[in-house]
């Protein structure tokens, strides 16, 4: 028994001495993990949304909170050059949120320098609001930025001049059945003919070849069955409107805003 007591005591003391001399390499780890920011070297941006630091063996971090065009879309050049100007070559911020890596291994933060640059892309018009997963403490900071976009009436902020942007009407968003009207309160057809419905992320609707008659409703519905002259399918998705929230963007054939809800 004796025996078994010294030799407990003698595990414990090498367990005790182990812990104090790797100590700071412990604590310097613990702290690493439970931290919600760090800083970080901007090697490369991607596109409006994502850039690569020299951090977590240089993976992308996609910025939280916005959307910013696609290869192609309007200003997505323009997105680009914008967050080059503000982060390219520059040390940064990162402010994780209640997930730190997204589905495609990136990493997920708010970026800053002095301020928050994911605002700044959208109060400039190069990004709308994106809350996929819920929205956080800076939902309304960012909804407002948007909404002070839209004031200024600046590049994805800009309105439609079509003559049918005062006709279209959203008459309901149901996103329990994922089903959206619009009605035209005009007393002319209205061609939306390139028209594109979009949601806060990448998911969008185009209507091809389409009129929509005066004082005449239209149901668009996710779903793969064939178009009726009453509703139109918005195929390939499983869902478009998320419970947590969401917002609806409406643009005409140029690109140029014709309304936008959220719920």
């Amino acid at each position: 028994m004796p025996s078994k007591k010294r030799d407990l005591t003698l595990l414990i003391t090498l367990i005790v001495l182990l812990i104090t001399i790797n100590y700071n390499y412990l604590d310097n780890k613990l702290e690493k993990f439970l931290s919600t920011s760090e800083t970080a070297h901007v090697e490369r941006v991607i596109d409006g949304d994502t850039i690569v630091v020299d951090i977590y063996n240089k993976t992308s971090v996609r910025m939280l909170g916005i959307n910013t065009p696609e290869r192609g879309e309007p200003y997505y050049k323009e997105a680009k050059g914008f967050l080059e100007d503000l982060v390219l070559n520059k040390t940064i911020t990162l402010e994780y949120g209640k997930e730190k890596y997204d589905r495609y291994k990136r990493v997920l933060a708010y970026i800053y320098i002095n301020e928050n640059i994911n605002v700044k892309l959208i109060e400039n018009g190069f990004a709308n609001f994106y809350f996929p997963s819920g929205r956080d403490v800076h939902y309304e900071d960012f909804k407002k930025s948007w909404e002070n976009c839209i004031v200024k009436n600046i590049n994805l902020c800009e309105k439609s001049t079509d003559k049918c942007c005062e006709c279209i009407e959203l008459k309901k968003l149901d996103y329990k059945n994922q089903e959206v009207i619009f009605y035209n309160r005009c007393n002319f057809d209205c061609n939306l003919e390139g028209w594109k419905i979009k949601d806060e992320g990448r998911k969008n609707f185009i209507f091809d070849n389409f009129v929509l008659k005066k004082n005449k409703e239209i149901l668009i519905k996710v779903g793969e069955e064939k178009n009726t002259d009453d509703i139109l399918y918005w195929k390939n998705e499983d869902y478009v409107w998320t419970e947590t929230g969401d917002s609806l963007f409406l643009r005409d054939n140029s690109g140029k805003l014709v309304f936008w809800k959220n719920y």
